[in-house]
């Protein structure tokens, strides 16, 4: 599947027989990292792609790509944990296309890293507010559009929360991963009737943006501990991974492939949290 969509990656490429093809995804967080890769991916797949972000250069650069590449794309300028503009973006987004078939809710932040007695209440909320809230209002109004024809939610999660707990000072940050899986899995129960499946993703260490929006404060050395790894923190290719390796499983969250899968979280850290 893959070298196909490669192949086809340039201009007007047709959209028969694409796993995609005639389907409407959004993606939030759409302007980098993971949310533009994913975008992009599935674009190539044959999907017309809601791009939802803060506004901001990198977003519309994706969307002219997209365009180039002979599918629709609108950008949506929207704050995840907004839920007026949250709803208003994707009630136009569904009606623009006609339908919304995949959705995935991507947009997060690292927050500020500190230690729990120094961790401001305002902090706490920010974080929680961006990925879980945000997390919460993306799937709560996409649900109406798409319960006529059913489809797929992918969730970006973390290791952190879920399957590491040494991220100093990533409490807040940890605490709305792990509620982001809680969250997967109660959906996909309550939505399975409606054919609407619900997975979520668990990344490592990804080479994106995300540290643009991390304030770290030099408490968090208090309560660090010493920890040892082996030469390269990611035994398998001995790196962070790619935002495009993300983006794969992702497009196999969203495809027909992974059509009995539901209420599960998948972990795409080679090897990372095996240590």
């Amino acid at each position: 599947m893959d070298q196909r969509l490669d192949d086809m990656e340039q201009g007007g490429m047709p959209t028969e027989g694409l796993p995609l093809a005639g389907k409407t995804a959004l993606v939030t967080g759409a302007g980098s990292g993971i949310g533009r890769a994913s975008a992009l991916k599935l674009a190539r797949a044959g999907a017309n792609i809601c791009l939802l972000d803060l506004i901001d250069e990198r977003t519309e650069d994706v969307e002219k790509e997209i365009r180039g590449m002979g599918r629709e794309a609108e950008f949506y300028d929207v704050d995840v944990s907004d839920q007026g503009r949250m709803e208003r973006a994707i009630r136009a987004a569904a009606e623009r296309f006609g339908r919304l078939d995949v959705v995935f809710a991507n947009a997060g932040i690292n927050g500020t890293l500190a230690p729990i007695e120094d961790l401001t209440p305002e902090s706490w909320d920010e974080t929680l507010g961006i990925n879980l809230r945000g997390t919460f209002l993306t799937v709560k109004n996409a649900i109406p559009h798409m319960k006529e024809k059913g489809g797929s939610i992918v969730v970006t999660s973390s290791i952190n929360g879920n399957r590491k707990f040494s991220g100093f000072g990533m409490s807040a940050y940890s605490s709305s991963k792990a509620g982001q899986v809680a969250f997967a899995k109660m959906a996909a129960l309550e939505l399975a009737r409606y054919r609407i499946r619900v997975n979520a993703i668990c990344p490592g260490a990804i080479e994106t943006n995300i540290g643009e929006n991390t304030k770290s404060t030099k408490a968090v050395d208090k309560i660090r501990i010493p920890v040892e790894y082996p030469e390269g923190a990611q035994p398998l290719e001995h790196g962070p991974g790619q935002p495009e390796q993300v983006a794969d499983l992702v497009l196999f969250l969203a495809s027909d492939q992974s059509s009995h899968i539901t209420g599960t979280e998948i972990y795409i850290d080679g090897a990372e949290t095996l240590l």
